[in-house]
């Protein structure tokens, strides 16, 4: 099922085109990656989708139709830019802002303290916020947007700042909103977490959508025949079928990065191996979801 649906969308800010006909479609209950270089109008479609501002032309569908006010109370947006009061303290800004979306100020106090407690901040609560780490205020500003239950969440660069530590405990907790059956858009320049976390993505380049689909289908069809093969063998034996990319001895073994012909199946190709070398290990490279986005990119400006 589609939970939301971009078809067409432009946007155009004095002379700039921001989105070109962007099109998209964001399964309910995944993880969708929204990627892209800067400049390359996430942002802008964010922004659309949350009705911050509104397209030139296009629509957006939620749930198969137009958006209704009712709506924005069901998503809950991280904004790159951060944007609490340094002032203010905490936990009273928290069940402030719990409040705008909805909530009484009973029930924000109390999923608040339960979520603090979780993240390991409720000392903090009675803090101004500036005598909070960026951490510890980045972990606040996700209480507040996933806090009123969501259907939608939006996270824009949402491990931006965190150490490898708090980042693991931020992705765990994304995931198990997912499991607990929450639609999510995340926007990141991180290729490595959207291997990890994301079930679709969109690439946009230049205002436009340049590809889009699964994240498993989308590292197989961009697969170029090379293999890693570990073998006792100095020589690997092959009948030409391969061109050799590199060559390198570890500890115990050679190991050899190849190149098939794109013509010879990989039975095919391992069989004629297995008579000819002491084969030790074998396995193909997927390319990575950087490697792709570099690609991509690269091929969109040439």
């Amino acid at each position: 099922m589609i939970f939301l649906e971009t078809k067409d969308v432009v946007k155009q800010y004095a002379g700039y085109l921001a989105l070109d006909k962007v099109s998209v479609q964001i399964p309910s209950r995944k993880i969708f990656g929204l990627l892209g270089p800067n400049g390359a109008g996430k942002t802008t479609l964010i922004r659309i989708i949350t009705r911050i501002t509104a397209p030139d032309s296009g629509e957006v569908l939620f749930k198969n139709r137009p958006p209704a006010y009712e709506d924005i109370f069901n998503i809950g947006y991280l904004p790159e830019e951060r944007g609490l009061y340094r002032k203010m303290k905490v936990g009273e800004q928290a069940v402030y802002l719990a409040r705008l979306k909805g909530l009484s100020a009973s029930v924000a106090k109390e999923r608040l303290k339960k979520w603090f407690d979780k993240f390991d901040i409720l000392s903090w609560w009675n803090k101004k916020l500036e005598e909070l780490s960026k951490g510890m205020q980045q972990k606040v500003q996700f209480i507040i947007t996933v806090i009123h239950d969501p259907e939608l969440l939006i996270f824009d660069e949402p491990f931006s700042g965190f150490d490898p530590i708090n980042a693991e405990l931020l992705k765990n907790e994304i995931l198990q909103l997912k499991e607990q059956g929450k639609t999510i858009i995340f926007s990141t320049h991180n290729m490595a977490s959207v291997e990890e976390i994301c079930d679709e993505i969109a690439l946009l380049d230049k205002s436009k959508v340049v590809l889009n689909g699964n994240v498993n289908q989308i590292r197989n069809d961009h697969k170029q025949h090379i293999f890693k093969i570990h073998t006792g063998n100095e020589n690997l034996i092959a009948n030409g079928a391969h061109k050799v990319l590199e060559q390198r001895k570890d500890s115990q073994n050679y190991v050899f990065r190849i190149k098939k012909d794109e013509h010879v199946s990989n039975s095919e190709f391992l069989s004629n191996l297995l008579k000819n070398n002491e084969i030790i290990s074998f396995e193909e490279e997927i390319p990575s979801m950087n490697d792709i986005f570099i690609q991509t990119v690269n091929q969109t400006n040439e």
